[in-house]
């Protein structure tokens, strides 16, 4: 089994994860703009999906660059390590924040 071959395999299966709750957040934030500040939550809606939103593209940029590294090289290994734990670590913000809002509620009612 060539490591190298299952991280890039890891990595694209994230990012198309990535794009699903992008997608989802996208859906989110033009449902909150369209019903404006009626919306009883509306500056804290506005913000955490903003916040989702500007997260999940900075992941998808270190999955391009973890992406790129080649674990069979030992100076590439500690950069992917590194990089590893810090997209590990903002996936779990990103969840926070979209249970905070799942928790808070968009509402399709108009």
């Amino acid at each position: 089994m060539d490591a190298n071959r299952y991280a890039t395999k890891k990595t694209i299966a994230q990012g198309m994860l990535d794009i699903a709750l992008l997608t989802a957040n996208a859906s989110q934030l033009k449902y909150i703009l369209h019903v404006g500040k009626q919306h009883q939550f509306y500056t804290l809606m506005l913000t955490l999906i903003s916040l989702s939103i500007v997260l999940q593209i900075l992941v998808g940029i270190l999955f391009v660059v973890i992406g790129s590294l080649n674990i069979n090289k030992r100076k590439d290994q500690a950069a992917a390590n590194i990089l590893n734990d810090i997209i590990l670590a903002m996936v779990f913000v990103i969840s926070v924040v979209n249970i905070i809002i799942s928790g808070f509620g968009i509402e399709y009612t108009l």
